[in-house]
């Protein structure tokens, strides 16, 4: 059973008591330039962000996006060109790392080798000069939340990667910072062990009830962990949202072919059928999808790969369907599915996702042609930007 952590007052500050219900974090029009030779680079465009207290949040891009930038304006290492940073409701803008109540944690983990686990965690408290029982308690406390207890006495060295990850994780919270930076955190990790960490990350955050915020460029991790993610691309904040709703409805094309795989289909709307609009591609198919564009309109219509259902050419989907005739150009078997591509008859390149819960030998081959359907309300029609 996890520990629960003591309450203790907050850390004094340079600036007036915080509202309590003042969010955990605030960026206000936040920016970050920077010179490169004659040249000015902005790594963050004005970003307007208000993470609540006790969520997991992530910061979630491709490399270069200025993700791990806006962490490090959170946390002080860098300054703002413009704007405001503020947190639990106070400007901390221009407040030195080491006075913000936050704490951060790296991919690297930084131990010290030659101390005990006990002594790596004690480390911080020590240096604010806390009575030793004190320390032994609330390092005690620590060790059990991240299920190292017993292992007091042993050295880094001794642990495996995820272990020492979670020393690293108990030194950072051990501290009781009102919000934790995780700047991907679990990027030396081997795959199985940092799927496993992910889970581990999240109870962790729920059974302590503080503020998260994780950078990742790892669409799995975020989904997995996240209560909302910003999706970051050249300093700006494409999407905004809770983990289904950014997989379900992207407001981007950026979006949507970041977040996990999408499939983007283009065409002119031919008719409409009540609140849908049709894309007619003649004998190749056609594509239904809700939306108020009209005849003659051009749209991007994003449908999910384990959306779509595949059978034989001669199995012609069901009227009220999208569908699209096409050949199978790749299989892939991964064991539990089995992923398609399928070249369409009128040019677009569509992946399918199939689960083998049955006979997994009945596989569609290469060069076989194939029908593509789904229904209309699993396909989304992108919004104009």
């Amino acid at each position: 059973m996890a520990a629960t952590l003591h309450e203790t007052p907050a850390r004094p500050s340079a600036d007036a008591a915080a509202p309590p219900d003042a969010p955990a974090i605030g960026l206000e029009g936040v920016e970050k330039t920077y010179r490169s030779g004659h040249e000015t680079v902005t790594a963050v465009r004005g970003i307007d962000l208000t993470i609540p207290q006790g969520e997991f949040f992530s910061l979630l891009g491709p490399s270069g996006c200025g993700k791990s930038t806006t962490m490090r304006m959170i946390a002080g290492f860098e300054e703002p060109t413009a704007g405001t940073v503020r947190l639990a409701g106070r400007d901390v803008t221009h407040v030195p790392p080491n006075r913000r109540d936050v704490n951060m944690v790296f991919q690297s983990y930084a131990l010290f080798p030659h101390m005990t686990i006990h002594d790596n965690i004690a480390f911080g408290l020590r240096r604010k000069k806390l009575p030793e029982a004190e320390v032994r308690r609330r390092v005690g406390e620590i060790l059990e939340l991240v299920e190292l207890g017993g292992r007091e006495k042993t050295r880094p060295g001794r642990l495996s990667g995820g272990q020492q990850q979670r020393v690293a994780l108990a030194r950072a919270l051990v501290n009781r910072p009102s919000a934790l930076l995780l700047d991907e955190p679990l990027g030396a990790l081997d795959l199985k062990l940092r799927q496993a960490m992910q889970i581990e990350l999240k109870r962790i955050q729920r059974d302590i009830g503080i503020t998260f915020v994780y950078v990742t460029h790892d669409q799995g991790e975020a989904l997995t962990m996240s209560d909302r993610i910003a999706v970051l691309n050249h300093g700006v904040i494409e999407q905004l949202g809770a983990p289904a709703e950014i997989y379900e409805r992207p407001a981007t094309r950026f979006t949507a072919g970041f977040i996990g795989t999408s499939n983007l289909l283009t065409g002119m709307v031919a008719e409409r059928r009540g609140e849908a609009a049709v894309l007619d591609f003649g004998d190749a198919g056609r594509v239904i999808a809700a939306t108020d564009a009209a005849p003659g309109d051009e749209i991007d219509v994003t449908v999910r790969p384990e959306k779509i259902a595949l059978a034989p050419g001669a199995e012609e989907p069901p009227a009220a369907f999208s569908r699209l005739r096409g050949t199978v150009t790749e299989v892939v078997y991964l064991g539990s599915t089995t992923h398609y591509t399928v070249r369409t008859d009128s040019g677009a390149q569509v992946v399918v996702f199939r689960q083998n819960a049955s006979d997994a030998t009945a596989l569609s081959a290469r060069g076989e042609q194939v029908w593509l359907s789904w229904r209309p309300e699993s396909a989304y029609v992108l919004p104009h930007t």
